[in-house]
């Protein structure tokens, strides 16, 4: 090994400043009050894509920001090159304020949250009907995630030309979700996707569900120009799909103001994050009845104030148990 001495005739040598010349660390932290807004479209090993005013823009998170890291869908400040030309790079230097936020943990025991998209007005739960088998329990854990969330859900039911929906759309119907339902067939001839599309102008929707059920298809068609790679098959033996969508990614809708989100395709989802005391903000019917609960009720416990009020006729029992059915979702696993 080459070792210099403490003279060294080599001018490109650099040398590390002692303590006392050492400037000294600030929390003060600079404003960029000239930072241009951008739209994160996707996150990849520390580089974001971000849409500013007409340009896809290269980005990686500022250092100031510490360990807060931006998601699909936040709103933020860049600075740097904005030009969005080939090995340019900039950096976002703010993370606004979060609407909503949808997260979901691996499982009920995991302490570590992930947040999947951020600011979505409305969350489509897709879910087969058929060819893989729909997952009752994975839907409420979903819908719950997008109460806590502040999502509106929206239910999309694939391959309606395989399974009727009527069983599915019995179970959902009193939490008065608005749903849509779709065929292979109608797929095809765009008569779905103008439906869907009713559903998602003028909203940002993130789309999430199990691998299998045609999801990724669905928002190929909304999106033509975005085409994506689609699931190949379906195993026969777990009735499961491959995973086609590795991270999330934010696309325009053509012809309209609205934005969808696809999601990886999930085989999981923990609420360990989720309190339960925020679900009840999705019944407002039954949200008035509360008031005489015990402290810390769960609403699901004998002495909640719920059962008395409802019995007086005051809102539909049916509503009442499908607000317990998804504050149980936590103690049941998706595949029950």
């Amino acid at each position: 090994m080459r070792r210099y001495g403490k003279h060294t005739d080599e001018d490109d040598i650099r040398t590390r400043p002692g303590r006392r010349n050492t400037r000294p660390r600030t929390n003060i932290r600079p404003k960029h009050e000239d930072a241009a807004e951008g739209l994160v479209l996707t996150v990849d090993r520390g580089r974001l894509t971000c849409l500013v005013e007409d340009r896809v823009v290269m980005a990686m998170k500022a250092r100031e920001l510490g360990r807060k890291a931006a998601v699909v869908g936040d709103r933020v400040a860049l600075v740097g090159d904005l030009s969005g030309k080939k090995d340019t790079l900039a950096r976002i230097v703010r993370i606004a304020e979060r609407t909503s936020v949808l997260r979901r943990t691996a499982d009920d025991d995991d302490p570590y949250e992930r947040v999947v998209v951020a600011n979505a007005d409305q969350l489509a739960v897709v879910t087969a009907l058929a060819d893989p088998e729909p997952r009752p329990r994975l839907i409420d854990r979903c819908l719950v995630a997008a109460y806590a969330g502040g999502l509106d859900p929206l239910l999309v039911l694939t391959k309606s030309d395989l399974a009727p929906p009527d069983k599915l759309l019995e179970l959902y119907g009193h939490l008065e979700i608005p749903y849509v339902v779709t065929s292979r067939e109608e797929l095809q001839n765009g008569t779905a996707v103008a439906r869907v599309r009713e559903q998602l102008d003028g909203k940002i929707t993130a789309f999430v569900g199990h691998s299998g059920v045609g999801k990724t298809t669905l928002v190929n068609a909304l999106v033509p120009r975005e085409q994506r790679r689609t699931t190949g098959h379906v195993n026969a033996v777990t009735g499961r799909g491959r995973h086609t969508t590795t991270s999330a990614l934010a696309l325009p809708l053509a012809g309209s103001d609205g934005w969808v989100i696809d999601t990886p395709g999930i085989r999981s989802f923990g609420l360990n994050h989720v309190d339960p005391s925020r679900v009840i903000h999705a019944f407002p019917d039954l949200e008035p009845g509360t008031e005489g609960c015990p402290r810390a009720c769960s609403h699901d416990e004998p002495d909640c104030a719920l059962d008395a009020w409802v019995a007086e006729g005051h809102a539909d029992p049916a509503r009442l148990y499908s607000l317990r059915r998804l504050l149980a979702t936590r103690e049941r696993k998706e595949g029950d």
